[in-house]
């Protein structure tokens, strides 16, 4: 990789992560997709009446994946996790791209817009949205600093990537909510459940030895693959036997790809090689994403 200027835009573009803004982005197109289709019908619920709490959804939920990022960047170079042993992608505090107080900066600025963003949505949801954005910024900083350390990342994920963002939004838009909107919540959060666990599978020795007990180093590597594939199939077969069973149609370019990943995943077992699977798994939740929420405007629920 070219060298990169310290405090660039591309450095700042690096220490954002963009590939995983995908994790943000699949919530909010099931979320929306499942509104859209409970709104048609309704004359005061049209598509217009909801494309400015739509807009500050995804800009809340774009910018605190942003900064999870930003303080996992810190925290993680603070406690000398991203070392020369460290197999993941290269991070900004670690290769001097940004300097650990431009990112505590950066960290303060990112948090008060998001929370600027957010505050609007008191207006659409309640004085509820309140509570889930202050849970938003806690959790942000408790996932890296404390809770991933116990082995509490895959909850997290599970709640903060399908549980609220789907159908918090859901609510915001509707002003309530229905038990399929939960049950695609928790589908989307087991699909991009697999990415925090081929990235800790990739970190199992240096999680060890780092003493981070994630699900995957309390599992073991075997347990880990398993873990994976199976993550990817219930969450399908949530959406099949409490949804509609005609949205495994829809969803089975995603089983193929899932599959395929999770077979390069096994062939690859150890080392930097599985940053490729880390990529691939991103592009399956992107497919996962789209191929579900076309499912539902299909089939219209």
């Amino acid at each position: 990789m070219e060298k990169i200027r310290i405090h660039s835009f591309q450095a700042w573009l690096l220490a954002s992560r963009p590939k995983t803004l995908m994790g943000a982005a699949v919530p909010m197109m099931i979320a929306l997709s499942m509104a859209y289709v409970d709104s048609v019908g309704h004359v005061d619920m049209s598509f217009s009446h909801w494309v400015l709490p739509a807009l500050l959804c995804v800009a809340f939920a774009m910018l605190m994946q942003i900064d999870a990022n930003f303080i996992n960047d810190y925290f993680d170079f603070v406690r000398g996790n991203d070392d020369e042993t460290r197999l993941g992608p290269r991070r900004a505090c670690a290769e001097g791209w940004v300097t650990p107080r431009a990112m505590k900066i950066a960290i303060g600025i990112v948090t008060m817009l998001a929370c600027a963003v957010g505050l609007p949505l008191i207006y659409f949801g309640g004085w509820r949205m309140v509570l889930v954005g202050l849970a938003c910024v806690v959790f942000c900083f408790l996932y890296t600093t404390t809770l991933s350390y116990w082995g509490l990342g895959d909850v997290l994920v599970l709640v903060f990537f399908g549980i609220v963002p789907v159908c918090v939004t859901y609510y915001i838009l509707m002003r309530t909510l229905a038990c399929e909107v939960f049950v695609a919540s928790l589908a989307c959060g087991l699909v991009i459940d697999t990415l925090l666990i081929i990235n800790n599978y990739r970190d199992i020795d240096n999680d060890r030895r780092a003493g981070k007990n994630t699900l995957i180093v309390r599992v073991g590597a075997q347990g880990g693959r398993w873990l994976y594939l199976a993550a990817g199939f219930l969450a399908v077969l949530l959406a099949a036997v409490f949804i509609d069973v005609r949205l495994v149609l829809f969803c089975l370019p995603y089983l193929c790809l899932h599959v395929l990943t999770w077979r390069e995943m096994c062939r690859i077992n150890r080392g930097k090689a599985l940053n490729l699977i880390l990529a691939k798994t991103s592009r399956n939740m992107f497919v996962f994403g789209l191929a579900f929420s076309l499912g539902i405007l299909l089939i219209g629920l």
